[in-house]
């Protein structure tokens, strides 16, 4: 049985009230925004006060291409990652060469060789160390790269293996898309990086047992949540389909999940799922029939940094172990949903 060792949040030092944003992003569009009251109407309701963006407010009307941002996203990406994962490996009393893998996921940007790939050099990690770089899951991509890590450490129960979420959203801001979608995206979604370290057996975690991992997709739905790419980068796709598919399956499936370890949903006393805003909390809350607190430290994490796409349920987890830690035994569920359309889930035990 593997266990997490210890869980780490890195975020920009840059950070802005909700309000200033919005004036950044009126001035940033100009006259190609519908209207300047819809922007302040859909920053209001993302239930975001203030976020963590990578670089100074004023900076983003410089970039001008995709690859000046993809630029800015390589060097500020081993930045954040180098700092969320050095914290983990201080909390679990670990040093770099104690990593036997290493599960680093991000969708705002990309590079060959990957993040991972030059951390090995910038953090003296072991030159055996197993690297897996994961692209496209989005949001679903922390819990998924958790998941896939306690099953490398089933393998190798002596060994640890790391998971690395590093997003930097901002940097996909698309000077010629005021959609609906794009406006929705850019009052939600934040900057960080988040780290978890996955212990086999044989290696003490402090952190709550991982007992099982369930992966879900849901056929013929790719146009629910993406990426369109072009010359000019990361076009989202957000349907407003989203929290319907959440509230007609996730039920169901999380019942599934648990009644192969002969639990039940009144079994789970920690929930820990990815801040996707609020539509998405509440139809996860209605899913799932949980009680209004359930869900408090989701919600938390959305307020205080918005969504951090797939480093978003490692925010999430960072929060619940340092303040809100159940009592030992306790069982919960970890998950998330992404680009596939897809759910992720890993059941706990603290």
């Amino acid at each position: 049985m593997s266990g997490i060792a210890s869980a780490a949040l890195a975020l920009p030092e840059h950070r802005y009230e909700q309000d200033a944003i919005v004036g950044e992003l009126q001035s940033f569009w100009r006259t190609k925004l519908p209207s300047e009251a819809a922007l302040r109407r859909l920053h209001a309701r993302a239930g975001v006060s203030a976020r963590h963006l990578a670089l100074p407010i004023e900076a983003y009307a410089r970039l001008t291409s995709w690859g000046e941002a993809n630029d800015q996203w390589i060097a500020l990406a081993q930045e954040l990652g180098e700092r969320a994962l050095s914290s983990a490996l201080t909390r679990a009393g670990m040093a770099p060469r104690d990593l036997g893998a290493l599960f680093f996921t991000s969708i705002t940007g990309i590079a060959s060789p990957s993040i991972d790939a030059r951390l090995v050099n910038r953090m003296g990690l072991a030159p055996t160390i197993k690297r897996v770089p994961i692209f496209g899951l989005g949001c679903v991509a922390g819990a998924a790269a958790l998941a896939r890590a306690a099953d490398y450490v089933l393998a190798f129960p002596n060994e640890v293996a790391a998971v690395l979420a590093v997003e930097i959203c901002s940097l996909t801001i698309q000077r010629d898309d005021v959609s609906v979608a794009n406006l929705i995206s850019s009052g939600l979604f934040g900057d960080g990086a988040g780290a978890v370290l996955i212990a086999g057996s044989q290696v003490r975690a402090a952190g709550p047992a991982v007992l099982a991992t369930r992966s879900v997709f849901y056929p013929n739905s790719e146009h629910v949540m993406g990426w369109e790419i072009s010359e000019s980068g990361f076009k989202i796709v957000l349907s407003a389909e989203l929290p319907r598919f959440v509230r007609t399956h996730l039920g169901a499936d999380v019942d599934a999940f648990l009644a192969e370890g002969g639990l039940t949903r009144g079994d789970i006393g920690s929930w820990v799922l990815h801040t996707g805003g609020p539509k998405i909390l509440e139809a996860l809350a209605a899913a799932l029939d949980l009680p209004d607190d359930a869900l408090a430290a989701s919600w938390d994490c959305l307020r205080e940094m918005g969504n951090l796409s797939s480093a978003s349920v490692i925010a999430v987890l960072d929060t619940v172990m340092r303040d809100r830690r159940p009592p030992p035994g306790t069982y919960g569920l970890l998950g998330a949903m992404g680009p596939g359309f897809c759910s992720e889930f890993v059941l706990l035990r603290w």
